[in-house]
């Protein structure tokens, strides 16, 4: 029999746990502010660096927030902050290896050919015409392409709203801002804009018309022509 060995456990980590056994419980709700450092530390019977690790590991899970001079605060995680926390780790993956973006341009072509069904499937009047609202933001941001990666992501994120799933828009916006300099290089390409604009406009009338396979394909069309202009300027 093959017996583990006990895992000694720092100090900030059985605060944590307590930490977490009381806001899980409800004892400490979202909004409540945590009791003072000085009270943990007196409750619980450790220094201040315990009760402070255990703080800031809760901030970088979202769980809660600190302010400067204000005791911390229990939050409700937002799929955005969720999200984001992971944010800083795909961008160093991506640096360190690679040949991981083709692994990320596979799941944005496929989580975004299934948001643009649903959007088809779903849009309103008044989406069509914030999707052409986005379109028109993203035409006049030609005169400042600093802006039109930008315009851009706020176009593919308006489709990810319209499905109406609050946690799409979010992950969008992470694609996005994970493989950056990927889309900058291909959005900014030169003559690009144009085709981008016009793969646009494609997207948005097919959805405007409730055309699922059409706005599958354009969709389709739009990010894998994207991953080919990539292709060939790294040849």
């Amino acid at each position: 029999m093959t017996v583990e060995p006990i895992q000694r456990r720092k100090l900030y980590q059985e605060v944590l746990d307590r930490l977490m056994q009381r806001i899980e419980s409800g004892e400490i709700s979202p909004g409540d502010q945590l009791p003072s450092e000085r009270e943990l530390m007196e409750v619980y019977g450790v220094g201040r660096v315990a009760v402070r690790e255990a703080l800031q590991e809760l901030a970088r899970s979202g769980i809660v927030e600190i302010s400067h001079g204000e005791r911390a605060r229990v939050v409700v995680p937002t799929a955005h902050l969720l999200i984001d926390q992971i944010a800083g780790g795909a961008r160093h993956l991506l640096r360190m290896q690679p040949e991981t973006l083709d692994h990320l341009k596979e799941a944005r072509l496929f989580l975004e050919t299934g948001m643009v069904k649903l959007a088809a499937e779903k849009a309103t009047p008044d989406d069509v015409l914030r999707l052409q609202a986005r379109q028109a933001d993203h035409r006049a941001s030609m005169v400042n392409l600093d802006q039109f990666m930008k315009k851009d992501m706020a176009f593919h994120r308006e489709i990810a709203r319209i499905t109406g799933n609050p946690i799409f828009p979010a992950i969008v916006e992470a694609l996005f801002g994970w493989a950056s300099a990927y889309y900058q290089s291909i959005v900014r390409a030169p003559g690009a804009e144009e085709l981008t604009l016009a793969e646009h406009q494609k997207i948005i009338d097919a959805i405007a018309a409730h055309d699922v396979p059409g706005a599958v394909k354009a969709m389709t069309d739009h990010l894998t022509r994207a991953s080919d202009l990539y292709r060939q300027a790294n040849l």
